[in-house]
């Protein structure tokens, strides 16, 4: 990546800098938040960024997190369908259709139409392997991006009969693309932490992958199925000495299409697991807070045994790796290296400490190729039903999230609540937050905001919110609050708009909602705002009637910044026709902090 980094980047860098300067101490864990200083310092080294331009970057991929989990629930999204795109800084979805690319941008992520579509391609890359590739094919995927299968070839191992089997992949049809390489792949042999030496038996070292525990609190750790191959094999620790016992009953590994990972049992005294992944002296350690799957795009580093700690972008995901005589499937790309010992190592993403991989390969090449390759952890994680060891101390994260705070109704229709609630805290930090309608989960968010919809009109509903760490410890209940949806059905004058606004630091931006009422608006339009933003007195609220006319809703002013979550508001002396487009104007007035508009309504 460039290390330039344009001016409003840089700004909102800051802006990011001075909130988590301001925020308390739990909101930004020392040792695994998005600010994490050795995280921050190896994307800086490795990316060629300034600490600011680093800021800005995870920022940024922080923003495509909160739009990607928007969509998970109403789109099945296949991996690799949705990607970061670091020159724009924003969640990009590729997509077939015209109304699906209607709900992605409403979710507030670019929308990429295609012809093909990741359900079509995945068809045509398992047809891959019933064709009996030859070893110069080095491996398959879709390239959701490119809308095509990407096949790799090795040109140095291309001779007459691996050039046939070529052929016979390329015959699939135009849903294809055949890349070739120079290098062939090769999987890298090689206190409980992410990042140590393990040695299986007299063979090679490995690396741990991650501290695991399970069902009844036994204890392990993650690492390379093809350094768990052997059956009952004793387990060496970095100082030689035994920690325990891999793949126990031939039945922890994988290390075929499925994927590769293996289990192995702690069961010697004196080794405690922990929730550490090692930076091997290059950095200071970093603490997991959690595990999810990785995004094409994202900012990832990876501790190994050789490479030590190396950084770069998640490049393609759901990937198959030919090694010859075998093939693996289901692995995520990088835009880093790794080396023989590396296998197994700690795969963390930089803007939240999540773990997301173990290492599986790379190139012979001693990191002269900038390219490597993981095993998704939650795979592991979920075929043998395991818990990541997260936070602080041996047993994992035990702390529940604080209660929030100030639950409100920001708006209502005939058929929906909007609330709004002040954020909680948590030792390690805050993933999300669950709605309840009375004793039901009515809807998970990760932001301070949501919408309750599917509700009757003129009914009275209560809400209460519990927070949730990566843990999956939960706060107890906030404080209820109790909203009437208004009366009427199809006919009623308010109209909604939850599609994520950001807000240029400075500049305007306009959000618009579509009425359909009859008849003239009101003389007093009532506005409701749902909004993040660090500097309420920065901002100028106007709203714009369809017949142009502007009114003021709310003014910006000086004096020290407070945070600004959003407000009701009254526009007054309105004279315009109800039906048309009705525009929320935000301006936000000075430079140094930014936010969003997650939601509005408006009235008639």
């Amino acid at each position: 990546m460039d290390a330039r980094v344009p001016r409003r980047a840089a700004i909102a860098a800051v802006a990011l800098m001075c909130a988590l300067a301001a925020a308390p101490p739990a909101a930004a864990s020392p040792s695994g938040g998005a600010a994490d200083p050795p995280l921050l310092a190896a994307m800086q080294r490795d990316f060629g960024l300034t600490r600011a331009g680093a800021l800005a970057r995870v920022a940024a991929e922080q923003r495509a997190e909160q739009a990607l989990d928007r969509l998970r629930g109403p789109l099945a999204l296949r991996p690799g369908q949705a990607w970061f795109d670091p020159t724009a800084g924003s969640l990009t979805v590729a997509v077939t259709d015209a109304a699906t690319a209607d709900r992605v941008r409403a979710a507030g992520a670019t929308a990429l139409v295609v012809r093909f579509g990741t359900a079509r391609l995945a068809r045509v890359a398992d047809r891959i392997a019933a064709l009996g590739v030859p070893a110069a094919v080095t491996g398959w995927g879709v390239d959701a991006a490119a809308d095509r299968v990407v096949v790799t070839v090795d040109g140095s191992r291309l001779d007459a009969a691996a050039g046939r089997a070529v052929d016979r992949v390329r015959a699939l049809g135009e849903m294809v693309r055949v890349r070739q390489v120079s290098q062939a792949p090769v999987q890298h042999g090689g206190d409980v932490r992410g990042g140590d030496k393990w040695v299986p038996g007299t063979e090679g070292p490995c690396t741990i992958g991650f501290a695991v525990t399970g069902s009844g609190g036994s204890r392990h750790f993650l690492s390379a199925g093809h350094c768990t191959n052997d059956v009952n094999q004793a387990a060496y620790g970095k100082d030689g000495t035994r920690i325990g016992t891999s793949n126990v009953g031939g039945n922890h590994t994988v290390n075929a299409m499925e994927g590769d990972f293996g289990l192995i049992d702690v069961d010697q005294a004196g080794w405690t697991l922990s929730p550490v992944v090692t930076a091997n002296g290059v950095a200071a350690d970093v603490t997991i807070t959690g595990s999810k799957d990785a995004v094409v795009g994202t900012a990832v580093c990876h501790s190994g045994t050789t490479s030590k700690w190396k950084c770069g972008s998640v490049t393609k995901v759901n990937q198959t790796v030919n090694y010859g005589s075998f093939s693996v499937g289901g692995l995520t790309y990088a835009s880093t290296c790794g080396q023989s010992g590396d296998s197994g190592g700690a795969w963390v993403t930089v803007s939240d400490a999540k773990a997301v991989g173990l290492h599986e390969g790379g190139y012979s090449d001693s990191c002269g190729q900038q390219e490597a390759w993981f095993q998704p952890v939650n795979e592991a994680l979920a075929k043998w039903n395991l818990t990541l060891v997260t936070g602080g101390g041996g047993g994992g994260d035990t702390t529940a999230p604080t209660v929030p705070g100030n639950l409100r109704a920001t708006g209502t229709t005939s058929s929906s609540v909007s609330l709004a609630w002040d954020a909680a805290t948590d030792n390690v930090g805050v993933t999300g937050y669950d709605v309840y309608q009375g004793g039901t989960l009515a809807t998970s968010v990760s932001g301070t905001t949501a919408t309750v919809t599917g509700l009757a009109s003129g009914t009275a509903y209560t809400f209460t919110v519990r927070a949730r760490d990566a843990a999956g410890n939960t706060s107890a209940a906030s404080g209820a609050v109790t909203a009437t949806t208004q009366t009427g059905g199809g006919g009623t004058r308010t109209f909604s708009s939850t599609t994520t606004v950001f807000i240029p630091d400075p500049g305007t931006v306009d959000s618009p909602v579509t009425s359909t009422a009859s008849g003239s608006a009101a003389s007093s339009v009532a506005v409701t705002v749902t909004a993040s933003h660090f500097c309420g007195q920065d901002l100028r609220l106007e709203l714009v009637a369809p017949n142009g006319t502007v009114y003021l809703l709310k003014s910006a002013s000086t004096g020290a910044c407070t945070n600004y979550s959003g407000g009701t508001y009254t526009a007054t002396g309105v004279s315009a026709p109800a039906a048309g487009t009705w525009k929320l104007r935000v301006t936000d007035t000075r430079s140094w902090n930014f936010g969003n508009v997650s939601g509005w309504s408006v009235t008639l």
